[in-house]
């Protein structure tokens, strides 16, 4: 197989994805997603509430808050990134449309979370943010 060059970029607003494809977000370890990207996958790709971590409907939770809903910290929530990249590992079968989690409500900036992601740059079955690729570019 030939490796992808091409780097597939997360749309900026998504609210309808195939049946295949998984709307990936950061969330909080409650399971409240009341406000961001969490509430796009609440009310449009079945994120169940109460669920905060992992595959629900047709989201995946990456956890960038704890169930206090303060902010994890980088290393915290690199271990989970590094869970949700096993889960697409054992799961290629899916496209996966990841948003750029922590960058907004939990407060961290692209540059802090991009690197999480890096290994999943060309990988054919993984959008990555604007935001991040924009990070690996500068590299």
């Amino acid at each position: 197989m030939e490796k992808i060059t091409e780097q597939l970029i997360t749309e900026k607003f998504i609210t309808e994805l195939p049946i295949d494809h998984i709307f990936v977000f950061g969330s909080n370890s409650a399971g409240i997603h009341g406000a961001g990207a969490a509430r796009i996958a609440l009310l449009f790709f079945n994120a169940k509430t109460g669920v905060g971590n992992g595959l629900t409907g047709q989201s995946y939770a990456i956890p960038t808050k704890n169930e206090h809903i303060r902010s994890n910290s980088l290393r915290v929530i690199d271990i989970f990134v590094k869970q949700f990249i096993h889960y697409i590992e054992t799961h290629p079968h899916y496209i996966y449309h990841v948003t750029p989690i922590g960058c907004g409500l939990a407060g961290y900036e692209a540059k802090d979370i991009a690197p999480m992601f890096e290994s999943l740059r060309f990988k054919e079955n993984v959008y990555l943010p604007q935001e991040f690729i924009n990070i690996y570019n500068k590299q």
